[in-house]
């Protein structure tokens, strides 16, 4: 009987000691507080916690020990068979029962994770396993997660709904959640789960997510350094700490891959400065006690500082003299140890050696340390290689792009001798098609033999189409609409073709065009382009245009490359052009003859002179030279380009018109891009008569920044009498009386830029945002000189009949008045400013945004120089998309 009694205790005994150590268990998932049943559910559920369901095991009758087991019989299951239940336990029928079998079976119960309490008990044999099911997972729901959606989070957790509820699952997910906010840089983050149960078993699983800010970088501290302060250290890491002028820096939230790369950014810029055994001893990043921020303590040792000692080149290829290449090292023997310079050198040796066909030219720097005269011998070995020859040239990943259109890029073609420039120059010309990825390299892969090699171009594809929307305000246009559809790969045959439409209270254009870059598959690009112009003049009355001028046309091209970077383009264009003004505003009959004429006091000379119908023939050349790596978004090498027209082969127009630009571009290293761009031209009649206003230059809005369209050079303002005679000057603000000023153009100007692109952290980057800083210089001058109107006060007795227009007085009368028109205008005189070559110069920022709706370019701009009459703007914007 006591060994019943102490069997049955010890079976009680270590029942409750694996309950309690399913309630520790339970505990490293958090211990929440009980929560609302969401489900109608009766009076009698309960609410818990996972903590809260542990194995509850009945209390065993007292049995004797090695007693047969003659039945095992399975109760409280509900949606388990008992066979299965069965089978997870090793009692069996026929067996001796004994306390360590029971104890085994309750372990092996446990193990399953399917029920929420067990106990096994002995009555006289007949084994009875009493059990209650895990519930079933009605719905997980998160709380309190805004910075992740459930979108991000749910199918990273294992529980779902449908599922058994097991407590290991609860524990599981608690720590991936927090794992993924860690990977937010939120360190701080806590999740707290509960457990609401409903009806029929059933339960709701709650996370409540407190987020936490995210973790900063609160200090870097460096040791060991002496020759560097820990400012220029700082500088050079990618990660910064957190200040209140770094709110808009991505780099200031904790970040341990970051974290190595610092460490590396920080050796790089020892080895460049000739610290050559420098080494980071430790890097410790520590959570702050309110689990908020970072400290980060970097422990180094910078060693001695380096000379270069004997630099030299070994070579033992046979095209290369070692004495003479050794001589060409950009090294000299005594300056600080530079590993950059070092790479530079190997770098340009391989590109050299490339160049003459040693596609797998092997240059290798050999590194002597002298310790005590702290120097470094370098000497670069090239290695023996054999000239390698273009085995093959493979084209992968162009699902709409035609192989040709790739190929014809190439400078190399099969069979040809390797050679490293041809492939870099091939490299950017497929670059510049704006076809594929940004940042292609062709590779390099070997051939079938040692001298053969392979080219693989792996393109991957970009939307070439084009959809431009773009939006902004003038005060001489209010605002202005602009559209365009262009296709820069038509077909995938490389064609363009585009529709350009434009459209404002004063003006309104149409193009259509079409390019082949190849015609019939030589190297001969061709054109045609079809357009419709037409432009109000808004003179003196905001609602009123002065002049309308409408140009209608067709213009051919077609260019043929003269070497591999100069290439001449010649065009023809043929337009009608008509200006016309409202007569009945602008003409009168102040001669009496029966005429109506354009009346230069109503509408000004030059606008009068300008009126009829013209037409143009237009031939027209250009020589470009041009190695930019990239037409789109160059980042080195120079644009050159002049061009010529000439008016007069036909048509009623003699003129001749030349233009040229200019374009540099450097990579100033760490993601810095630095251009200057220079811009002039010049318009002369043949006929001796003055240039017409519609072909003259005009200056501002789209050529340089900080002013209006047409907002800079010559220009016609009309001042005018108030009551006391005196004169009213509308320029400081021409914006308020915009009818009495309006720009002429100019025979001659001339433009500058330079602009320096600013690269941002990994996290702008990714948002496509590129900064710059400008400078723009320009001016328009040397108009002919107008005839220039002036009615003095007093106002005379004119007056304007609504029925037969403008009539004039009596002679007597008239000669007092100065034949001045009444109404709404009163005596004025004309003045003529900007007609000076003198520069105008503005600065700003602007930036680039690849925006998930399309190319946005914004643009702040100072004027640091101006002439009296040009008119300024500080805001302009612009906005796209793609397709």
């Amino acid at each position: 009987m006591n060994g019943k009694l102490m069997a049955a205790d010890g079976a009680t005994k270590t029942a409750a000691k694996y309950a309690a150590a399913l309630l520790c268990g339970s505990a490293l998932a958090g211990v929440p507080a009980a929560a609302f049943a969401q489900d109608a559910a009766p009076a009698a559920a309960q609410t818990g916690t996972p903590a809260q369901v542990t194995a509850q095991p009945a209390p065993q009758q007292v049995a004797p020990q090695n007693e047969i087991i003659r039945s095992i019989r399975v109760e409280g299951a509900q949606r388990l068979e008992p066979q299965t239940i069965l089978s997870y336990i090793s009692l069996r029928v026929g067996q001796p029962y004994s306390a360590a079998a029971a104890d085994q079976a309750l372990k092996e119960l446990s193990a399953t994770e399917l029920f929420s309490s067990f106990a096994i008990r002995n009555e006289g044999g007949n084994v009875v396993v009493d059990v209650t099911e895990n519930p079933v997972i009605n719905r997980i729901v998160l709380e309190g997660n805004e910075r992740l959606k459930n979108d991000k989070i749910l199918p990273e957790i294992k529980l779902a709904p449908r599922q058994i509820f097991t407590r290991s699952k609860v524990r599981a997910d608690v720590a991936r959640i927090i794992e993924l906010y860690k990977r937010q840089g939120r360190f701080a983050a806590s999740v707290e789960p509960k457990m609401v149960q409903l009806s029929q078993n059933r339960v709701d699983i709650v996370f409540e997510i407190e987020e936490g800010p995210k973790s900063k970088v609160r200090q870097i501290n460096i040791i060991g350094n002496e020759a560097f302060s820990d400012g220029e250290l700082r500088g050079e890491m990618l990660t910064k700490q957190a200040r209140l002028t770094s709110f808009f820096s991505s780099n200031t939230s904790y970040d341990p891959d970051r974290l190595a790369f610092d460490q590396q950014k920080l050796r790089q810029f020892y080895l460049t400065e000739g610290y050559a055994d420098f080494r980071v001893v430790s890097a410790v990043a520590e959570l702050t006690p309110d689990r908020r921020d970072f400290i980060i303590t970097y422990v180094v040792e910078e060693g001695e500082r380096y000379k270069f000692g004997d630099v030299e080149v070994e070579s033992q290829l046979r095209d290369f003299d070692s004495e003479a290449m050794t001589n060409r090292l950009g090294i000299q023997s005594g300056d600080w140890y530079n590993a950059k310079l070092v790479e530079d050198t190997v770098e340009g040796l391989t590109e050299t050696a490339g160049a003459f066909g040693y596609a797998f030219a092997d240059v290798r720097p050999e590194f002597e340390r002298n310790k005590e005269a702290l120097t470094m011998d370098v000497t670069f070995q090239l290695r023996e290689a054999p000239r390698v020859y273009v085995e093959r040239i493979d084209v992968n990943g162009n699902t709409l792009t035609q192989d040709k259109v790739i190929r014809r890029e190439f400078r190399l073609a099969e069979g040809d001798a390797f050679n490293s420039l041809a492939v870099a120059r091939s490299t950017a010309r497929i670059n510049s098609l704006g076809y594929f990825q940004e940042g292609f390299e062709i590779t390099q892969v070997e051939g079938s033999q040692p001298d053969r090699i392979v080219l693989e171009a792996n393109v991957q594809e970009e939307p070439t189409g084009e959809l431009q929307l773009s939006a902004g305000f003038s005060s001489i246009e209010n605002f202005i609409l602009a559209g365009s559809i262009r296709q820069r790969n038509f077909r995938g045959r490389g064609q363009t073709i585009g529709l350009n439409l434009n459209y404002s209270r004063v003006s309104r254009s149409a193009q259509i065009s079409f390019t082949e870059p190849y015609l019939f598959d030589r190297n001969i690009s061709a054109g045609i382009d079809i357009f419709r112009k037409d432009f109000d003049n808004d003179y003196f009355n905001r609602n009123a245009a002065t002049f309308e001028q409408s140009s209608t046309g067709i213009s051919a091209r077609l260019g043929v490359p003269l070497t591999e970077y100069i290439s001449l383009v010649g065009s023809y264009r043929f337009q009608i052009e008509d200006v016309t003004i409202s007569e009945q505003q602008y003409f009168a009959d102040f001669d009496n003859d029966g005429i109506a004429t354009c009346e230069p006091l109503l509408a000004s000379r030059y606008l009068c002179e300008a009126i009829g119908e013209r037409t143009s023939s237009i031939l027209g050349a250009t020589l470009a030279y041009n190695t930019l790596d990239s037409r789109l978004r160059p980042t080195r090498g120079r644009s050159l380009q002049i061009s010529t027209e000439f008016a007069g082969l036909g048509g009623s127009v003699d003129y001749l018109r030349i233009r040229g630009n200019a374009s540099q571009f450097w990579n100033v290293g760490s993601g810095f891009i630095f251009s200057l761009s220079a811009e002039g031209g010049a318009i002369r009649s043949l006929n001796n008569d003055p240039v017409r206003l519609t072909d003259r230059f005009f200056l501002g809005e789209g050529q340089i920044r900080g002013f209006d369209i047409r907002g800079v050079g010559p220009r016609i303002v009309r001042q005018f009498y108030d009551e006391d005679g005196e004169i009213i000057d509308i320029i400081p603000d021409a914006r308020n009386n915009r009818r009495a000023n309006d720009a002429i153009g100019g025979t001659a100007y001339y433009l500058g830029r330079a602009e320096l692109e600013i690269p941002l952290g990994s996290g702008a980057r990714e948002l496509g945002l590129r900064p710059s800083i400008f400078a723009d210089i320009g001016a328009l001058y040397n108009a002919p000189n107008p005839s220039l109107l002036t009615i003095p006060p007093p106002n005379p007795s004119l007056f304007r009949d609504n029925i037969t227009g403008l009539r004039t007085l009596s002679p007597t009368d008239a000669e007092g008045a100065a034949n001045q028109p009444a109404g709404d205008l009163t005596a004025f005189r004309e003045v003529y400013l900007g007609d000076t070559p003198s520069p105008r110069i503005a600065v700003g920022i602007g930036v680039n945004w690849n925006s998930p709706f399309g190319p946005f370019r914004i643009d702040f701009a100072q004027i640091i120089k101006k002439e009296r009459g040009d008119d300024t703007k500080t805001f302009s914007f612009n906005v796209g998309t793609q397709f």
